[in-house]
């Protein structure tokens, strides 16, 4: 196995000195645009519950991002729509020049095949059991030309560049856990996508595992331009990435950008506090915004507040002049 921050060039690059070098010619990333994205779905009982409600959202091209937030905030139902399994409810998807909430199946289908890999969650999802290593390798490439094919790293090498050439004939179900999930990304990269969604791609592996899954994810970015979307429970793993996405009740609640999280200002002006904020201010506090300065506003509490109970405030000891307690909130105008 590759160590983590090896060279990025290991990941999909043929190495045969005698056969000219396509790396550079390979498009790049692909970029990701939402707007407005609703998605409902039906319960067997007959309700409808909604997943998304309104999610504006842009990754620019070659962008590396972690999608985060608890279980049914959906995010892995949004990873799905940006790979076109599924369709919104209500909004539009663009891939690239492509809007695919809106495109023909026959096309959708053409261009899923061709410039997007998902991975969904378990790696078994994503294999055939009763085919060997190297046979889900070739199976995933069967999108691909004859002259991309005979281009293409050969099964085995790309194999052995995630640690699994000696399994290589090995069939599925005898693989280790680990093994197959590396075998799945193997998969997804065999066709050298342009976007790569990937759901809890490191979920139930080791720490070395894990390291390595995310080294390779990195390396493809790295060596190709990709846009990389992954969906993760683990912070150790979303920290790795420059960008994080935290969703919260079906829309985008904070980002985070190098280190710093920003809040998000949705529809109709809705903002999310941030969990520690949202602790101490629940909901039905009253609150004035004021702005302090030009990418600044102060969020205060109001004055009569803490007299409306213990679910209202904090006491009349939390604030200062007048009662009212004050959060400034930044607007930093570098990030999108």
């Amino acid at each position: 196995m590759p160590p983590a921050g090896g060279p990025a060039q290991d990941l999909l690059r043929h190495d045969d000195a005698s056969r000219p070098s396509t790396a550079g010619e390979h498009p790049g990333g692909l970029g990701v645009r939402c707007s407005g994205v609703v998605h409902l779905y039906r319960t067997f009982e007959g309700h409808d519950v909604v997943a998304l409600s309104g999610v504006d959202l842009v990754i620019r091209p070659g962008e590396r991002v972690a999608f985060l937030g608890p279980s049914g905030s959906g995010k892995s139902t949004l990873l799905t729509l940006l790979g076109g399994i599924q369709k919104p409810s209500a909004g539009r998807i663009f891939l690239g020049e492509h809007e695919i909430s809106r495109m023909p199946e026959p096309e959708l289908a053409a261009l899923r095949s061709r410039r997007v890999s998902t991975m969904l969650q378990g790696a078994t999802r994503n294999l055939l059991p009763y085919a060997t290593a190297r046979q889900n390798v070739g199976f995933a490439r069967l999108a691909l030309t004859r002259a991309e094919r005979k281009e293409a790293v050969p099964e085995r090498e790309l194999l052995a560049r995630v640690g699994l050439e000696e399994v290589a004939d090995q069939v599925v179900t005898t693989l280790s856990g680990g093994q197959r999930q590396r075998l799945a990304l193997a998969c997804a990269v065999a066709c050298g996508p342009q976007l790569l969604l990937a759901d809890e791609p490191t979920s139930q592996l080791s720490h070395a595992d894990r390291d390595a899954v995310v080294a390779l994810l990195h390396d493809l970015g790295d060596e190709l331009g990709t846009t990389v979307v992954v969906v993760t429970h683990a912070p150790e793993v979303a920290d790795t990435f420059p960008r994080t996405v935290t969703m919260k009740g079906g829309r985008v609640g904070s980002e985070g950008h190098a280190g710093a999280e920003y809040v998000v200002v949705g529809a109709e002006g809705v903002v999310h506090l941030p969990t520690h904020l949202a602790e101490e201010w629940p909901a039905g506090t009253l609150v004035r915004i004021e702005p302090e300065d030009v990418d600044r506003l102060v969020v205060s509490r109001g004055a009569g507040d803490q007299d409306q109970g213990p679910d209202r405030g904090r006491g009349p000891d939390a604030g200062g002049a007048g009662g009212g307690i004050s959060e400034t909130l930044q607007n930093d105008r570098r990030h999108p």
